[in-house]
């Protein structure tokens, strides 16, 4: 039995991308970071994991040096997906 503070991975991605959605579809790291509830550390490895997975791009304005998160068409898709299956758990009584 996990933990009642326990989070999988796959819930780890998920507040972060709809932690960025919320922003617009954008976001920069601090606002990720309190968000996501997330330590550091943390945020960086899963920000690097969902940029691989193609699910986030990661851009700097060079004159300002400011970088920010942005999410893909892909992202959206899995946001969109992960709602459905959301929903369709919460009528069965079971959680992700």
């Amino acid at each position: 039995m996990k933990p009642s503070g326990y989070r999988s991975k796959t819930r780890i991605y998920v507040d972060i991308l709809e932690s960025v959605r919320r922003e617009g579809g954008k976001a920069r790291f601090t606002k990720i970071l309190y968000s996501a509830n997330l330590s550091y550390h943390r945020l960086q490895r899963y920000l690097a994991e969902l940029e691989e997975k193609g699910l986030l791009i990661k851009l700097t304005d060079a004159e300002s040096n400011v970088t920010w998160y942005e999410l893909t068409e892909k992202a959206y898709k899995l946001l969109a997906e992960f709602q459905k299956i959301k929903r369709l758990l919460d009528a069965f009584g079971l959680s992700i």
